[in-house]
């Protein structure tokens, strides 16, 4: 009994949920400096150094997660659903770095029809990833935000569709198609990634809920 009672005693590390918040902020400035990269005519290539600190700046909260996860007694969460939330955040962060550096890699000097709405469709659903995290830390209204955020993805999924369908249509370039077509892969999978954060998140809710 006295050692049921002394588990009960010891608190449950809750800073877990402003470490995910910390994160999602991350993203949302990654996401944000990818909008600005595509604001002109001729993408800011150099935008893509200061998206690979944001993306090295979430390797390293993801690391201090999965850190303080190893040393920490009680969880606020199930351990797995804060490695896999973790993982999940960094990945929406890797593909909006991906997306950056191609566009630099390939030097590609010209934003295409298509390419600035996915790029607000990305900081779109990391705003919305950041609330989601807020309503979980709160323990309400988590799904609201899951539900947005799979919206967004399917909005992207036409926005990409439309974009490689005007790709193939107009551009005589089979080089310059290979490296859009790859290029707008990536922009759609950051909201692919971003969709799997909003399934961890409904996966926790409905377990706790």
């Amino acid at each position: 009994m006295g050692d049921w009672l002394a588990f009960r005693l010891i608190p449950r590390e809750e800073k877990f949920y402003s470490d995910f918040q910390a994160l999602a902020d991350e993203l949302h400035r990654g996401a944000t400096l990818l909008e600005q990269m595509l604001a002109p005519e001729r993408p800011i290539w150099h935008k893509a150094d200061e998206i690979k600190e944001v993306e090295h700046k979430c390797d390293f909260l993801t690391h201090e997660i999965i850190q303080r996860l190893n040393r920490t007694f009680v969880t606020p969460l199930d351990r797995e659903d804060i490695y896999t939330l973790a993982k999940s955040l960094d990945d929406v962060m890797d593909a909006i770095d991906a997306s950056a550096t191609l566009i630099r890699l390939y030097k590609l000097d010209t934003v295409r029809e298509g390419v600035r709405e996915l790029a607000q469709t990305i900081t779109a659903s990391t705003k919305e990833i950041r609330l989601a995290l807020d309503a979980l830390a709160n323990n309400k209204g988590v799904i609201t935000h899951a539900v947005e955020i799979n919206r967004l993805e399917n909005e992207a999924d036409r926005e990409h569709q439309a974009a490689v369908s005007r790709l193939f249509e107009t551009e005589q370039n089979p080089i310059i198609v290979m490296k859009w077509k790859e290029t707008l892969d990536f922009l759609e999978a950051a909201t692919d990634r971003c969709e799997d954060v909003a399934n961890v998140l409904e996966g926790v809710v409905v377990k706790h809920g």
